[in-house]
């Protein structure tokens, strides 16, 4: 999972971060097969997910939203580079495949603890050779897949900046903790950067929820 928050823990209004943070998160993007943000990602934005150098490639990106209430017209995501997979809820599959036609793979995914089953989704993504997945947002399908334990390493650029917002996403949105109380984590670096960011990378420990 990665994402750029202020020091009080928003992800909006994107872009939060710099244009070193911009090149982190595509290589981060080379360094794996796929890209999966959440139906809400797409309307506050307009991602391509592509890598360094602008590059697209055959790398998957797919999309999940519940209510099958995405944007469509003048998204780039569904005219450039390979269709796009997107996984929502059963009972939206055939009202979307008809919306979206030609510009995405619509999938239907069950339900799981925390809304659709992201781990439903990784299993498709892992029958298509995909071997990593970078989850990038926003709140309410990144609070899903650490409650369904999908997440393996957590990778934040904390920007210098501050929000004070109560409208604006956060990092995890949802209706309860994703851990008993709190979920662990293991810092594994932590680098300062010329422009006042701070990247941190934490491992999970899922395995200290259950001692």
């Amino acid at each position: 999972m990665i994402a750029a928050i202020t020091l009080c823990g928003r992800i909006t209004p994107a872009p939060l971060g710099s244009r070193l943070d911009r090149r982190f998160l595509e290589k981060m993007r080379d360094e794996t097969d796929a890209s999966l943000i959440g139906g809400g990602t797409l309307r506050q934005d307009n991602p391509e997910m592509r890598g360094t150098g602008g590059k697209l490639g055959e790398r998957i990106r797919a999309i999940m939203t519940y209510s099958g209430d995405i944007p469509v017209r003048d998204k780039k995501i569904f005219t450039q580079g390979p269709t796009p997979l997107v996984f929502t809820a059963r009972e939206h599959y055939e009202s979307l495949t008809v919306r979206l036609g030609r510009g995405a793979e619509v999938m239907a995914l069950p339900l799981d603890a925390g809304g659709l089953s992201v781990s439903g989704a990784i299993a498709e993504l892992q029958k298509r050779g995909v071997r990593s997945v970078l989850i990038e947002g926003g709140g309410r399908m990144n609070f899903s897949a650490l409650y369904q334990r999908v997440v393996d390493e957590v990778m934040v650029t904390i920007t210098p900046k501050l929000s004070g917002d109560t409208s604006a996403a956060s990092l995890i949105t949802g209706p309860e903790s994703v851990g008993t109380p709190l979920l662990d984590l293991q810092l594994l670096s932590c680098r300062e950067q010329t422009t006042g960011e701070i990247f941190a990378h934490y491992l999970i420990r899922y395995e200290d929820q259950n001692a």
